[in-house]
């Protein structure tokens, strides 16, 4: 099966999306996950720089707001921010959103408990937004480092359980998984069927083959569960300060690098599969 890959828009920094595009069309990419930037561009204007380059938009990763903030202002502008995305993307003909919690707050400002709940009140306000809008929505399970809720994909499988909400599916990423999950591909099996979505990077989030990650076995796992989903790169350039694409004068050629060693492995990974 020919596994239609794509990658996430920030990690180019602040380059136009038509450079974008043009980039991912010369390394052979069939698509994007589109930053949700919603002052950068219209949705008409998106799709036609992307569709004039052949590359589709499978998903929708979004700005960095707080759904579970404690300060009801806070919160709901974080809710309002996402029912707008969701309708940027139903726009867009329906690729799928990604929720998560704020990246980079690691504790709870008031109770970790009183916080659940209240993601759980957000992602259900926004799985029954999306329902209406016929957009898919994926949860992304973030790492200890970046969120300080939903960490692992048994974690994120109980929060869809609790807010009732079985549409709502699991956003996996190897890069996240290797900090949280024991075993990764145990880790993919175990969300199964309900897996709406899938990052890929290796362990130091550069390209495929410059970490320790087990690539075979997570992608032999996708495998397994039958995953039928676009697989998004999601590798930044080498060096500090993980909340930035933009590390040194080069990071574009770098992160070029990082993409198409990263095509090449899923690519040879899939003609292994079809001849075994």
């Amino acid at each position: 099966m020919k596994r239609s890959l794509g990658v996430c828009t920030w990690t180019y920094g602040p380059v136009p999306l038509a450079q974008i595009a043009r980039s991912l069309r010369r390394l052979s990419y069939d698509g994007v996950e589109l930053h949700g930037d919603l002052d950068a561009f219209s949705a008409r204007e998106a799709q036609k720089i992307l569709s004039d380059q052949g590359l589709d938009v499978f998903s929708l990763t979004p700005g960095d707001v707080d759904i579970a903030h404690p300060d009801a202002v806070v919160r709901g502008a974080g809710v309002d921010y996402f029912r707008r995305l969701i309708d940027f993307a139903a726009e867009l003909d329906a690729p799928i959103v990604s929720v998560h919690g704020k990246v980079g707050r690691v504790r709870a400002l008031e109770s970790q408990q009183a916080e659940y709940r209240l993601l759980c009140e957000g992602v259900a306000q926004l799985a029954r937004h999306a329902r209406a809008c016929g957009v898919p929505l994926v949860f992304e399970v973030l790492n200890r480092y970046e969120s300080h809720l939903i960490n692992t994909g048994a974690q994120a499988l109980a929060l869809m359980a609790e807010t009732g909400c079985e549409a709502v599916r699991p956003l996996l990423d190897a890069y996240h998984m290797n900090i949280e999950e024991a075993d990764l591909p145990g880790a993919i099996r175990h969300v199964g069927s309900s897996l709406g979505l899938f990052h890929i990077a290796d362990t130091n989030r550069q390209g495929l083959g410059l970490g320790h990650l087990d690539v075979a076995g997570v992608l032999t796992a996708l495998d397994q569960v039958s995953y039928r989903g676009p697989i998004i790169v999601e590798c930044t350039a080498a060096g500090p300060d993980p909340f930035t694409p933009v590390k040194n004068a080069d990071y574009l050629s770098e992160l070029e690098n990082f993409l198409e060693r990263t095509h090449r492995h899923i690519s040879q990974h899939t003609q292994e599969a079809v001849y075994s």
